[in-house]
């Protein structure tokens, strides 16, 4: 119950998020994009960090290609007044990412579970399936088994 309540507290804060969801990284990168805008020059960004004006060319490179650290990110940042903001934006809430995994486990052991059955000549209904299946997918999402991101 705990979890959930954290999970509702952190579904609310990251959908606060989700209209960046819809914001592009500039051609050029971020930092490019604002230096530009600001009229800075690569050298004179390059004082600012305290590196050589090689270096802003490089790390606005691995801006690009993802691999610039969130260290050298934040210090750039700094330097163009700026505020770097890290964080994950979920593309769904937690909750329905929990239901989805759920319903895919649910489905999963139920279908093993059916063949059994079908074999055994106690094959279930479709509307006794649909029941079962939502009952399974709800105890799930309640208990959050350790499991339940182990199978695939």
């Amino acid at each position: 119950m705990k979890r959930k309540l954290v999970r509702q507290q952190l579904d609310t804060t990251l959908g606060k998020f989700r209209s960046l969801l819809d914001i592009s990284t500039p051609p050029k990168g971020w930092i490019r994009a604002i230096r530009d805008a600001l009229g800075m020059s690569g050298r004179q960004l390059a004082n600012r960090v305290g590196v050589t004006k090689q270096r802003t060319a490089l790390i606005e490179k691995q801006e690009l290609a993802g691999t610039a650290t969130l260290k050298t990110l934040r210090r750039i940042a700094e330097s163009l007044d700026c505020v770097l903001v890290y964080g994950f934006v979920p593309r769904n809430s937690l909750e329905e990412t929990i239901r989805n995994r759920a319903l895919r486990v649910a489905r999963t052991r139920l279908a093993r579970a059916s063949q059994t059955m079908t074999l055994e000549d106690q094959a279930l209904s479709k509307q006794e399936n649909r029941k079962i299946l939502s009952d399974m997918v709800d105890k799930l999402v309640d208990e959050l088994p350790s499991n339940l991101w182990d199978e695939s």
